[in-house]
Order: structure tokens, then C-alpha cells, then sequence
């Protein structure tokens, strides 16, 4: 993400996409959140973007989980994933249906990173609360391997603790959607999830 966040500057965009649409974020969604799941699929930017589109899921929050660091930053995040914690409604989502939604938005075939962002925090993983969400995870990653004929490299974790972004990391996709669609076009996300899944999503 950092490198595509200096080809912004390089390429002027920092300033010239700089509008008064990318300042007014939409209204957040309000549901009945009773439970909530966390996933690591890359930038999280883009699983926001992405669970936020689903029947039932509430507002989104980007942050940091999976390591053992204390109040981690987008600075300093050493051996945390980019994650994001996703707040649903059981009566209209289930726990297995956003783990099948997840594998089907990223590459769980690549355990380097996500795309174009490489290294540990941009690997993938679906973190588990309690034995039915294992159970749950197991049977959907299970499925997954069966759909694509591949091994599927995200780990199942279990959940221990869930750091919130900084604030301009919040709904980004929302706030600057010029930039957002820059970065995630350059990133090659949804090409290479087309290629990875294709008929299988």
C-alpha cells in the first residue's frame, strides 16, 4: 500500500483528485449487530469496501490483529495483520456465509501477501472465536480447496484481540473514492480475484 500511496504523489493525484465529493463520506449503515467476525484479506481499504456491500453487515472497521504488540500503529504494526472487523446481523447473515464471501474476495492461493502489497501483514487469515466458527471456517475452506483443485494457504486463528485503525484509515474507500479506485485498479485486486476464481465466485 505505501508504495502505491507514493505513486499518488508521483503522479500529481495527491492534490489534483482532491474534491469536494472525496470530504463527504455516505451515511453509515445501522443494522442490528449482534456478532462480529474478523478477517485478514490485504488492504484493508478494500475488504471494507468489499463486506460493506453485503445484506446485513454494519459499518466496517479497519485495524490490526493476529500479533503480540501492544497498541499497534500503521507504522509500527510488527507481526499484526491488516484486518477488519465486520459487525453483522445472525438473523440476516450467517458466520459461514461471510467466510465463504471472503475467500471468494481474495487470492488464498498466495501466502506473500495480497497483489500488489507484499510481506506478513498482508497475508490472509479468518479468525475463529469459539468451536462452531472453527467448524464453520474448516467447512469453508475446505470448500474453497474443492472449488479451485489448489491448496488454500490462508490459516484458520484464533481471535484474541482486535486494534482499531487510525482514523483516516475509516471508510477510505468512502471519503477519498477517486484515490480508493486509483489504488485499487494499480493493485491488480479484482483482475487477479476474476483470474484466481472466475466461474467459482
Amino acid at each position: 500500500m505505501k508504495k502505491m500511496i507514493a505513486a499518488f504523489a508521483a503522479a500529481g493525484l495527491m492534490g489534483a483528485v482532491a474534491c469536494a465529493q472525496e470530504d463527504a463520506p455516505s451515511p453509515e449503515k445501522t443494522i442490528d449487530a449482534s456478532a462480529s467476525a474478523v478477517f485478514a484479506g490485504g488492504c484493508f481499504w478494500c475488504m471494507e469496501a468489499d463486506f460493506e456491500k453485503l445484506e446485513g453487515v454494519g459499518d466496517v472497521i479497519s485495524g490490526y490483529a493476529g500479533g503480540l504488540k501492544q497498541n499497534p500503529t500503521y507504522e509500527d504494526h510488527e507481526g499484526h495483520l491488516e484486518v477488519v472487523r465486520v459487525p453483522y446481523d445472525p438473523s440476516m447473515v450467517t458466520y459461514r456465509e461471510l467466510v465463504d464471501y471472503f475467500f471468494r474476495h481474495v487470492d488464498p492461493l498466495d501466502d506473500g501477501g495480497q497483489f500488489c502489497d507484499r510481506g506478513h501483514s498482508y497475508t490472509t487469515a479468518v479468525f475463529y472465536s469459539n468451536a462452531e466458527e472453527y467448524d464453520a471456517a474448516r467447512a469453508a475452506k475446505e470448500e474453497a480447496a474443492a472449488a479451485l483443485g489448489e491448496e488454500i494457504v490462508t490459516p484458520l486463528i484464533e481471535f484474541t484481540e482486535f486494534w482499531k485503525a487510525e482514523g483516516y484509515h475509516q471508510d477510505y474507500y468512502k471519503k477519498n473514492p477517486v484515490r480508493y479506485r486509483f489504488y485499487r485498479t494499480s493493485c491488480g485486486r479484482d483482475r487477479r480475484v476474476k483470474k484466481v476464481w472466475g466461474d467459482h465466485s
